[in-house]
């Protein structure tokens, strides 16, 4: 049998098992909080892997290994950055923010959360946070459709369209069906596939070389890829980057705070407890990954010069890991290996697709039909997952940037406009509604503007002035205006709660909110 036979049926057994367990989630999923939120009842497992494979995306099997193979390990400092701020964002982010969505009337969107925190009865805030979801994921769900048309494109020799509309129409049929559920339970599969094939390949491509010493050296002054002489300066983290990029790089990690498809795991915990424990599930199988995308690129500049082998993509030679797993593995194993990419597309997709839909549905219809049943609920959020991926494929078709270049503009206005607002809605007291839509405005605003001049975004990645605009529109608009009623007596409540539920693992949260006030109702 051929090849793409072995290939086709790995990837088959793949979405069928995704399928399977959209359905599965279907049967657990009665009302519209299940769909969004899974009813606040994500174990730490699934919460610490589901965030991490909803996080990486293609983008660590693909544009990661591509960025170092090509420029080496000057794009370290993006890694640097990253772990540093997945860390700080299990640490401070996810206790407080599940407590605090909870406490103040049990919010179940990022937008929602942002209006109850502030007792903002103008709707604009939530609006506003609802209009920049849907603005910044669809370029982000758009980078998922062309991670999966050029997998295809690598994997089959395929055309680009076909692979996008087969990886994109699986995606959105099981979040479609299972919601939240769906999108988490497939997230602990695909983290695994992804976890594996990340430790699997560059150990297997290493043992096939002639030299496994040869990773250490080879690039700097052997031919390979886009480097016909080898690169002097392969190994060296400083050498040819300013200071502006490596801050610009290492300043990934800020967008953390503001990414809905990753904070909405902290939200959906059982307990802000066990955010300790997810934090550990999710930093031990994030460095790990890290750690075999950076192996990845390190073995494929010696495995593709000694092989006379050819990277598939060769302009952003973001391919290296699918063409390592195909030449080096049996048909069948590689296909198993290879679902590992479409896991991280997959993973993120899905989330995304998910708050986007929320967006629409929560934070924009419901507001203006107040009374909507929960049927209609769940039909019209399935109905805007459908739309939103249309939207991302039509947007895919003729790609104008790498996927890392993708990712980055929607990572940055993600990290501008919610960061900022997110980290002071949990630690600061005094912000207030205009000061939040101070904050998203000038933060989105900047991130668009930045890195659509050239002369800007070639000075700095956008996050950097995005985020440091935001906070200052932030705090002054706040210090100019004044906290609703209540707001700061609910914000100690929240604080309270999630001291009392962190420093008593042992009791429900029920207990935490019933002897600290229960839950606003403002």
């Amino acid at each position: 049998m051929s090849e793409n036979f072995w290939l086709v049926l790995a990837i088959v057994l793949y979405f069928g098992l995704m399928v399977a367990i959209g359905f599965y989630s279907w049967r657990k999923t009665a009302k519209y909080d299940d769909y969004v939120l899974g009813d606040r009842g994500l174990n730490p497992l699934v919460a610490g892997l589901s965030a991490g494979a909803s996080d990486m995306s293609g983008w660590l099997l693909m544009g990661l290994p591509g960025a170092l193979f090509v420029s080496g390990f000057s794009e370290l400092w993006i890694v640097v950055g990253l772990f540093i701020g997945t860390w700080a964002n299990w640490k401070w982010v996810a206790p407080r923010l599940r407590s605090y969505t909870e406490v103040a009337s049990n919010s179940i969107t990022l937008p929602s959360f942002f209006e109850n925190r502030t007792h903002d009865a103008s709707r604009v805030l939530r609006v506003v946070s609802a209009l920049i979801i849907i603005f910044f994921f669809t370029f982000y769900v758009s980078s998922g459709m062309v991670s999966g048309g050029r997998y295809y494109e690598s994997t089959f020799g395929g055309n680009y369209t076909t692979g996008m509309l087969i990886v994109g129409s699986i995606t959105v049929l099981y979040t479609f069906v299972g919601g939240f559920l769906a999108v988490s339970y497939t997230d602990v599969v695909q983290g695994a596939l992804m976890f594996l094939a990340l430790v699997i390949v560059p150990v297997m491509a290493l043992v096939a070389l002639d030299n496994p010493g040869d990773i250490f050296s080879w690039a700097t002054n052997h031919a390979y890829g886009p480097w016909p002489e080898g690169n002097p300066d392969y190994f060296n983290m400083v050498a040819g980057v300013s200071l502006a990029t490596v801050v610009g790089n290492v300043a990934w990690g800020l967008g953390y705070f503001g990414q809905p498809h990753i904070i909405t795991r902290f939200m959906a915990l059982r307990s802000p407890a066990e955010a300790k424990q997810a934090r550990r599930t999710g930093m031990v199988w994030v460095l790990i990954c890290y750690l075999g995308a950076v192996f990845t690129a390190l073995v494929a500049t010696v495995y593709f010069s000694q092989k006379s082998a050819r990277v598939t993509d060769q302009a952003g030679f973001e391919t290296v890991f699918l063409d390592l797993a195909r030449l080096m593995f049996p048909p069948l194993i590689a296909g198993v290996i290879l679902t590992a990419v479409l896991a991280a597309i997959m993973s993120t997709m899905s989330s995304q697709l998910l708050i986007t839909s929320s967006a629409l549905i929560e934070d924009l219809y419901r507001i203006a039909n107040k009374q909507p049943s929960q049927r209609v609920l769940l039909l019209a959020s399935r109905a805007m997952v459908v739309a939103v991926a249309l939207v991302a494929m039509l947007m895919a078709l003729n790609p104008s940037d790498t996927i890392l270049g993708l990712v980055g503009f929607a990572w940055a206005g993600f990290g501008a406009a919610f960061g900022p607002v997110v980290v002071a809605s949990l630690y600061w007291r005094r912000l207030t509604a205009p000061g939040a839509i101070a904050g998203m405005v000038v933060g989105a605003v900047t991130v668009f503007v930045w890195g659509s001049v050239p002369a800007l975004a070639d000075t700095i990645y956008e996050i950097v002035p995005g985020v440091a605009f935001a906070t200052i529109a932030m705090v002054l608009v706040s210090l100019l205006t004044k906290p609703k009623s209540g707001v700061v007596e609910e914000f100690d409540r929240a604080v309270a709660v999630t001291d009392y539920a962190v420093s008593h693992p042992e009791s429900t949260f029920s207990e935490a909110l019933r002897n600290h006030g229960g839950v606003s109702n403002v």
